[in-house]
């Protein structure tokens, strides 16, 4: 899956991390991850059915940026980052979260850059990354591949196909792994706040059963419609109760979550949130396509598009 077809150009009532393309820049030496309380050898089974042994708890952990910054609200510190985490200013991409973007080196910040010579020099234990397809690194080049995984193991965690709660219990399970604590109270806050954004948005979506919602992301050439299934947030707002306008299943040759759509029937679904009379209504938010997994991350994306929900008319569209 491609940078662009995760990157929501226009969108329904989330949020967005739009990635922008800049250069890297070296940083300072990063933060080990917290020390682990047991010694002893370390496993981890990921996504892919890959058994990691390793002699110790791995110390050294570069991740992808959304991967970063679901490991580092939960408490662990990577040392290194790649895929979208600075902007062309200098400052930090949303797509990372709340990771210190001055502490950690960068290995690559665009699609199709990583810097395997900076990586092997860093000395990882452990790479961390989300997998939108099955068994591929996302923001790692396929041509880099072999290379990247003969310098340490690396651990994938499914993006797709799975409930947006056990992704995130799959972020911190491995971060309670790497030496975290699972009820620090940064972590424990987070999870509190998590749930109440749900149950407001549950509230929300009883009291406004006529608003369609759809979610969208947008190029010069088409309109692509969100498929409900392929997006755990979507699948997890749809059974809070939110109305999401969701197309039939993607033919296989677009690849998966979405339809593609030209402009000209890009009124094929009806929605009080994005579709033509939506936008003329002003009704268009953006969308955090590409959010980190982990509660506080999708707590403020949930907090967000309440707010944007609650003052959305339902009357738009017949």
């Amino acid at each position: 899956m491609s940078a662009v077809s995760r990157r929501a150009v226009i969108a329904f009532a989330a949020l967005i991390g739009v990635s922008a393309c800049g250069g890297t820049t070296p940083a300072a030496p990063a933060p080990t991850v917290p020390s682990s309380p047991a010694a002893g050898a370390w496993t981890w089974t990921d996504d892919r059915g890959r058994r990691i042994s390793l002699p110790g708890v791995p110390k050294r952990v570069v991740a992808q940026s959304a991967a970063a910054a679901a490991l580092w609200d939960f408490g662990v510190r990577p040392v290194a980052v790649f895929g979208p985490h600075r902007l062309k200013d200098g400052s930090r991409d949303p797509e990372v979260g709340e990771v210190d973007i001055a502490t950690v080196e960068s290995i690559g910040n665009v699609w199709g850059e990583f810097n395997v010579e900076k990586y092997a020099s860093l000395r990882p234990d452990l790479l961390v990354a989300g997998m939108y397809q099955e068994n591929t690194l996302w923001y790692v080049p396929e041509e880099s591949a072999e290379a990247v995984g003969q310098i340490a193991p690396s651990v994938g965690v499914q993006l797709s196909g799975k409930p947006l709660v056990e992704i995130i219990e799959r972020y911190g399970e491995l971060a309670a792994a790497l030496g975290a604590d699972p009820d620090a109270p940064p972590v424990a806050e987070a999870r509190a706040r998590f749930e109440a954004a749900g149950a407001a948005l549950k509230t929300l979506a009883a009291a406004r059963p006529d608003l369609k919602v759809m979610v969208v992301t947008a190029t010069p050439d088409a309109l692509y419609v969100a498929y409900m299934p392929d997006h755990p947030d979507i699948t997890y707002w749809s059974g809070l109760g939110l109305g999401i306008v969701s197309p039939e299943r993607p033919t296989e040759s677009e690849g998966g979550f979405w339809e593609v759509l030209s402009w000209e029937n890009a009124d094929k679904y009806a929605a009080d949130v994005i579709g033509l009379p939506a936008v003329k209504a002003g009704q268009v938010y953006p969308w955090h396509a590409a959010e980190r997994y982990s509660h506080l991350g999708y707590a403020q994306v949930m907090e967000e598009l309440k707010g944007h929900l609650e003052g959305a008319r339902d009357d738009v569209v017949e």
